[in-house]
């Protein structure tokens, strides 16, 4: 491990993940602004599967409290966000050890307020409750591939080295992912993947 030299923490945001994690090892203001930039990834990656906001926040806090942790054992051979998912899928592993989720999984897209008008707000809604339901339905590999992307916001590169899969074939379980929903919803599904 190298020495690090001191620098402002006003240029921690410009610092890359690695470089930030390796300050969070002595800084709590590095792992304060490694958690604003991947508690949205992680908090919708809970959510996605619990389907429940506040086992989503729970999950999301004992994910950076395990990796404030262990924020020593980040080497920083692959993108800090896939250490990090890492960890949110052994938290959650232990959190459905011996219990069902639970669902609906409508909130997963839990965000600030609409501007919808009632009538349209009440229609995406009845379109997301399809989609999480088919969701639920397809292959555990496809569904994580999708949440890890679309949900989580993960690059395809990234979801891939999560699950230990080549950008090909998580392209593949995405597209083949994206095709069983198309045949499980009444809508049409139109994403762009990279």
């Amino acid at each position: 491990m190298t020495t690090l030299m001191a620098i402002p923490k006003t240029q921690y945001p410009s610092l890359d993940d690695a470089r930030l994690a390796e300050y969070a090892r002595t800084d709590p203001q590095a792992f304060a602004e490694l958690y604003r930039r991947h508690l949205r990834s992680i908090y919708r990656y809970h959510l996605a599967h619990t389907g429940n906001v506040k086992d989503a926040e729970d999950l999301t806090s004992q994910t950076f409290m395990a990796a404030l942790e262990s924020i020593r054992s980040f080497r920083g051979t692959g993108p800090y966000i896939t250490w990090l998912i890492g960890i949110a899928s052994r938290k959650r592993a232990l959190f459905f050890r011996g219990k069902k989720p639970q669902v609906p999984l409508d909130s997963v897209l839990h965000l600030p307020a609409s501007s919808l008008p009632t009538d349209k707000a009440a229609a995406r809604r009845l379109q997301m409750d399809q989609l999480f339901a088919a969701l639920r339905t397809i292959s555990q590999d496809r569904a994580e591939a999708i949440i890890l992307c679309f949900f989580s916001e993960l690059s395809t590169a990234e979801a891939g080295l999560v699950l230990g899969k080549s950008e090909a074939a998580l392209r593949m379980l995405i597209s083949r992912g994206l095709h069983d929903l198309r045949t499980r919803t009444s809508f049409a599904l139109e994403v762009d993947y990279e």
